[in-house]
């Protein structure tokens, strides 16, 4: 992605039509043998709520669909056969959220490295802050997660060039 921004061929649109082809197949595949198998397995109530996990499931909302059931009275893990998917929802709001960020950093002409480090502490800062008052919020939000794809990607810039010589980082 730096490399296409570096050139001026970066295209937000070609970037999520290569997420879209990386991930729908395998995606569509799951969801639809998911649900061949709980026709079979579940209970009626279980394979409705199944129907409603798939639907957030295909939209990379299953985060936000499962902090809305946790808690006392929530089913057993066992009986959400797409849970999970909530780890896909976070990842894909990031790939939403990143691309952009970093275009826009890019286009301000400010430091990518220094960008990315400061969103990632503010998400980890965030994360620290609400993970004891509110685990299930903490778990399954993004905002609280995203420190975790942020942190990879500054271990890649630093690593990517040892002597911190890439333009702009």
């Amino acid at each position: 992605m730096l490399e296409a921004l570096r050139k001026g061929e970066f295209s937000l649109t070609e970037f999520y039509a290569r997420r879209i082809r990386r991930i729908f197949p395998a995606l569509i595949l799951v969801l639809l043998s998911v649900l061949a198998f709980g026709w079979f397995a579940l209970w009626p109530e279980d394979y409705q709520n199944l129907g409603k996990h798939t639907a957030g499931g295909a939209a990379f909302i299953s985060n936000f669909l499962f902090w809305q059931e946790a808690g006392y009275f929530d089913v057993a893990a066992e009986r959400k056969p797409l849970l999970h998917l909530w780890s896909l929802g976070v990842e894909e709001q990031f790939y939403i959220v990143f691309p952009i960020s970093l275009w826009l950093l890019w286009r301000m002409k400010l430091r990518i490295l220094a960008g990315i480090a400061l969103f990632a502490f503010v998400s980890f800062v965030l994360n620290f802050a609400v993970y004891r008052s509110y685990p299930d919020f903490d778990f399954y939000f993004p905002l609280t997660r995203f420190w975790e794809l942020l942190a990879g990607a500054v271990l890649w810039l630093v690593l990517r060039d040892e002597n911190m010589q890439f333009a702009r980082l």
